[in-house]
């Protein structure tokens, strides 16, 4: 057998005394026992049971309130429709002692089905609760002094129903929102491990190509070109890790140095109008990621022997001299909603006299 933990949710630990606050409604049959004619031993006994439904009733929402919320539904039924079952038992020998005024444990006895049952139990136990505690009371006392109490019943069972009801609604949209939340965050590490290996491999690649060609004719340069790639592997890793971890912020000025570096491995020449000072420093970061996806393409697919990179206060904008027509892939793709989540555009589309291709961002 496992010990039941206990739950962290404060309802499912005190709402049971939300229910208890009802109870003070026995103060009119307490005093009905206390005030009337009778022998001490009798309003003894009348008190007890008077006590007794009270518990009863507390220990029953307690105990359900507790399995449901363990998520242990089926033993939350069987106890709670054992705990009704002695509330309705009792409530009949309270009947028989002091009358109608027994009918004040009649609202308890038809809501506390919605603390425990699955919403079909709830209308069929109910409302069978409510048709039979009607035609009885009517029987033994007429209709007129419980009239009151069956339209209290009634306020005090759909006042539970739609507790309940806004308490699943409210479950079902923090659940749906721990799942945006979640696929968000997958979203966002993919789009940051994509940005961040497809530079560094890019990268990587054009200078062991340049390494392996040098290693003949310029063993030197070719041991420096391979020092880079093995520089820029560990750089790398150490990104991936920190991108995982939700730390990695990239940085403008990094970005502008790793992009003349990529060009350059590439024999791209690189031209840099304005500064990163230029840019407002709301827009630095996702200005960073753009511009390291938008040399990533240049490298890997213009074939330009020119590159051009222009800032302003809100604004970028990458050109080559390549052979356009870009086609939007992941990366293209991450940029943009990078850039649209910050309130900016990205459009793409050829250059100049239809030669080479232009990134434009604007907020």
């Amino acid at each position: 057998m496992t010990s039941e933990q206990p739950s962290a949710d404060p309802w499912a630990r005190w709402g049971w005394l939300f229910g208890g606050i009802w109870l003070f409604f026995f103060a009119f049959p307490l005093t009905h026992i206390w005030t009337t004619e009778a022998s001490t031993l009798w309003r003894v006994l009348a008190t007890g049971l008077v006590v007794a439904f009270m518990a009863a009733y507390l220990v029953t929402v307690r105990q359900a309130t507790r399995l449901v919320a363990a998520g242990r539904y089926s033993s939350a039924a069987r106890g709670g429709l054992e705990g009704l079952a002695a509330m309705v038992v009792i409530a009949v020998v309270l009947a028989v002692q002091i009358g109608p005024y027994s009918m004040t444990a009649f609202p308890f006895i038809v809501a506390v089905p919605v603390f425990f049952l699955p919403w079909r139990g709830v209308w069929i136990t109910s409302l069978s609760l409510f048709a039979v505690g009607v035609v009885a009371s009517t029987l033994a006392w007429g209709a007129r002094p419980s009239a009151m109490l069956w339209a209290i019943a009634l306020l005090v069972l759909s006042t539970s129903v739609l507790s309940r009801h806004l308490e699943e609604r409210q479950e079902s949209t923090r659940e749906v929102e721990g799942q945006l939340a979640l696929t968000e965050e997958r979203e966002r590490v993919a789009r940051d491990v994509h940005d961040v290996l497809g530079h560094s491999l890019t990268v990587v690649t054009i200078k062991t190509e340049l390494a392996q060609r040098l290693i003949d004719v310029d063993p030197a340069a070719a041991k420096r070109e391979l020092a880079d790639v093995q520089d820029l592997s560990r750089q790398a890793l150490a990104e991936i890790r920190a991108t995982v971890g939700g730390l990695r912020v990239a940085r403008l000025a990094d970005e502008l140095e790793a992009a003349h570096v990529a060009l350059a491995g590439a024999g791209i020449e690189a031209e840099v109008c304005g500064a990163v000072t230029d840019v407002d420093p709301r827009h630095r970061i996702t200005l960073a990621w753009v511009l390291r996806e938008a040399v990533t393409n240049v490298v890997r697919h213009s074939g330009a022997r020119r590159c051009t990179v222009e800032f302003g206060d809100a604004w970028l904008r990458v050109s080559d001299d390549g052979v356009g027509g870009v086609v939007e892939g992941n990366g293209l793709c991450g940029a943009r909603e990078r850039v649209r989540e910050t309130g900016g555009q990205l459009a793409v589309g050829p250059g100049g006299h239809g030669a080479g291709t232009v990134l434009e961002v604007r907020w």
